[in-house]
């Protein structure tokens, strides 16, 4: 059976921000008077009343609201308390590398020769790929040009039931670089293809794989099912001989169980001739997927070896493009033979592939809460800082935080760059954070990244605010991060632990508040239709801001 994540999800939250509490209601406990003093404004009926549904009886609700321009705290609730924040994490992570590398910055991913070229284009040698941490590797842009972000992210795929596919085709890059590679002269390779990816540590990524900096269709291949009227069909993409998936689907009667299995999830073999994974199960006819309402049904499988599997999609590259290669297509990447760094000059490259600006794979990261994406995004500025490991990257990253930004340490446990597991923070740090970026130069491309209430990313589909007339204008007015976290309780048994939003709100006034929503500890998790509803309401106490202020 497919296994059960436990996620930060990517879908989720909205926004809100509610506040002052002196009295009972959404089990937010005691007031906690605001910083220096201030008694910030009593909760609003409206939001009062969400807290107060029978569904968050047994939760803990924190919220602080700070006026950017005269820094007055408007509400506060649990302000000092740590919570879980999941996702909203990333606003850290990516903050602070948009710093470190500056909006601008590209990500260059050189091909280099090692070995001769003879006047018959034959080189005597290796081709060596040179990973750089670019997240899209030419593989989501869009022929104007504008990178491809799709609201329902495959990188969810199957912990939400459903994604919508981005349109180019995820090895254009690679295409590009064999393209660039025969236009250099060479003809035939001798030697091997060899991915170096020793920009940063091989890292854990959440139990599934050792992440590294070369990605492929954000390591992962895409099964894609669908109904035709007499059977259930299945393509997959990258196609590559590295990987190939098979199907063992049924379409079942119609009211027959739904039943899609991904077999291995997460496959080992990459690199081993025969490598294939499975989807098999039952599709009812008449199955209406989940999330997007119509076909195709999106499963993932992770690549789980990345730099094998780049190391055969770009040898099969410089074949289409008119390059042999010696070397077997299949194999483990050879590692062992990369020579040293400083061999790498420019008369040794042969092709190169520059991404989109660093602001644009932020924008990709924090719109559809792309959790690899942001624990790469940690590494590159720990890579900035002169660290390779993801102990020196949080290190540096918490250095940062608590020498430039002043927030104190005891305030945030981080464990990744994206908020996995048992991720906390004060609601005072995640506002302080917000409220200073809002001052420094990089504010406009941070904001311009997060999801926008009820238009795009996690907060496309958070739209109930709408139905209230008076509501309807704070759509596309509240920029706010993301984060659902589904763990266990003490007893091993699936727990909705928090929810989060946390950002910026431009309100009916024209005033720019910084806020943090949290709400931790909702319940026992029956699964993800429960969890919708509280986007909603998150998005409704948003809204309601949007128009007090």
């Amino acid at each position: 059976m497919q296994r059960f994540p436990i996620w930060s999800l990517a879908m989720a939250l909205t926004l809100a921000a509610a506040v002052l509490v002196s009295c009972g209601g959404g089990g937010g406990g005691g007031y906690t008077p605001a910083a220096g003093g201030t008694v910030a404004e009593p909760i609003p009926a409206e939001i009062q009343k969400i807290f107060d549904k029978p569904v968050y009886k047994d939760a803990t609700w924190a919220l602080r609201v700070i006026d950017i321009e005269s820094g007055a705290v408007l509400h506060d609730l649990n302000p000092a308390r740590p919570m879980l924040i999941a996702s909203v994490r990333k606003l850290f992570s990516t903050s602070l590398a948009l710093e470190a590398l500056g909006p601008e910055q590209t990500l260059r991913t050189p091909v280099h020769r090692r070995g001769t070229v003879d006047a018959g284009g034959v080189l005597t040698g290796d081709l060596i790929v040179v990973a750089s941490g670019d997240l899209t590797m030419g593989g989501r842009t869009n022929p104007d040009g504008s990178l491809a972000i799709s609201n329902q992210d495959h990188s969810e795929a199957n912990g939400l039931g459903n994604a919508t596919l981005t349109a180019p085709d995820p090895l254009a890059g690679f295409n590009g670089l064999a393209t660039q590679v025969a236009a250099s002269g060479i003809r035939q390779v001798t030697g091997d293809v060899i991915i170096d990816d020793r920009l940063f540590d091989a890292f854990d990524f959440r139990g599934d794989f050792m992440a590294t900096p070369m990605l492929v269709n954000d390591d992962l291949v895409d099964a894609i099912i669908n109904d035709d009227g007499a059977a259930a069909t299945l393509d997959y993409r990258p196609k590559s001989v590295a990987f190939t998936v098979n199907s063992k689907l049924k379409l079942g009667a119609a009211g027959s169980d739904f039943d899609i299995d991904v077999l291995p999830e997460i496959p080992t073999c990459f690199g081993a001739a025969d490598c294939a994974g499975t989807i098999e199960g039952n599709l009812p006819s008449g199955f209406v997927p989940p999330l997007t309402g119509k076909y195709p049904l999106i499963r993932t499988f992770r690549i789980s070896q990345p730099s094998n599997y780049a190391r055969s999609v770009f040898i099969e590259a410089l074949g289409r493009a008119g390059v042999t290669v010696s070397a077997s297509v299949v194999a483990q990447n050879p590692v062992t033979a990369l020579p040293d760094k400083s061999t790498y000059v420019a008369s040794t490259m042969v092709a190169e592939l520059v991404s989109y600006p660093y602001k644009e794979q932020v924008k990709y990261i924090n719109k559809v809460s792309y959790n690899l994406g942001a624990d790469t995004s940690l590494m590159l500025l720990g890579v900035a800082k002169g660290t390779t490991s993801m102990t020196g990257a949080l290190a540096a990253e918490q250095h940062l935080l608590t020498s430039q930004f002043n927030l104190p340490a005891s305030s945030m446990h981080f464990i990744d760059g994206s908020g996995g597991g048992e991720t906390t923070a004060t609601p005072t740090t995640v506002t302080s954070l917000l409220e200073q970026l809002s001052k420094r130069p990089v504010y406009k491309p941070f904001r311009d990244a997060q999801p926008l209430l009820g238009i795009d990313g996690s907060l496309s589909f958070v739209t109930d605010f709408s139905a209230d007339p008076t509501l309807a204008g704070a759509r596309g007015q509240v920029s706010g991060k993301t984060g659902t976290y589904v763990g266990l309780d003490a007893q091993g048994r699936p727990a909705f632990k928090s929810q989060a939003l946390a950002g910026y709100i431009t309100t009916k006034t024209g005033r720019t508040l910084a806020f943090g929503l949290f709400a931790n500890n909702i319940g026992a998790f029956t699964g993800i239709d429960q969890v919708l509803p509280v986007f909603q309401d998150e998005g409704t106490i948003s809204a309601v801001l949007w128009k007090l202020h």
